[in-house]
């Protein structure tokens, strides 16, 4: 049976919806033989959505109705893909190191379903003006909707905002989350005190990939 810290640690990311469980020591879980997709597979302002490892996993899975756990866009960087993601803090990760980070390496990418038309080298070029706002900020694991920290889904979100001008889809008081449980209820207390921020927007990855305005492009 786990000890009582590392089940309140379990619980802390039930609650905690979005925290990327990244290795900083490198890469876990590398694909023998497997090939970063063409450029005729993936495009610049692609959105890319991963499970991270861990026994947290199936935790945040039970907390959001979902099992993604991470997402990042995909631009390129001197020819090379890269990865834009809130971990903290907001920073490129190279793709091949960026995939991996989830289970088995895998990840899968959706795209906005008017890039087509609308995500033309200026649109690609305000996306990156919108990222250069978030560049270097720490990750936020209160998980508040405000621009001094940020997280995962919160960047995605923002900046295709603030770059395109398309919401996609909203997000939601934290009170719409799963938040029955007593596992829950108990560190909700634990990290907020008597009164959590039940009305503070959040966005999850699951919620942007159930997204209605994006469209599936693969899995990897």
């Amino acid at each position: 049976m786990p000890s009582s810290s590392a089940f309140r640690q379990l619980a802390l990311v039930a609650l905690l919806l979005l925290v990327p469980q990244v290795n900083a020591s490198g890469p876990q879980n590398p694909r023998k033989g497997s090939a970063v997709p063409s450029s005729e597979t993936l495009h610049e302002g692609d959105i890319l959505f991963q499970v991270n490892q861990g026994g947290q996993s199936q935790a945040i899975a039970l907390a959001t109705g979902s099992k993604w756990t991470h997402v990042g866009i995909l631009l390129k960087d001197k020819g090379k893909w890269v990865v834009y993601e809130a971990v903290g803090p907001v920073k490129a990760t190279p793709l091949e190191v960026w995939s991996t980070h989830g289970v088995e390496g895998h990840y899968t990418a959706m795209r906005w379903n008017e890039a087509e038309t609308k995500m033309d080298v200026g649109g690609i070029e305000n996306l990156r003006r919108a990222l250069k706002k978030y560049m270097g900020l720490p990750y936020d694991w209160d998980f508040r909707w405000s621009d001094d920290m940020i997280y995962c889904s919160e960047l995605v979100w923002k900046v295709y905002k603030e770059g395109v001008g398309i919401a996609l889809c909203e997000p939601i008081p934290m009170r719409e989350y799963a938040l029955e449980s007593e596992t829950v209820k108990q560190v909700m207390e634990m990290r907020y005190g008597k009164e959590p921020p039940l009305d503070e927007l959040m966005f999850a990855p699951g919620t942007l990939f159930d997204c209605p305005l994006l469209s599936l492009v693969g899995e990897f």
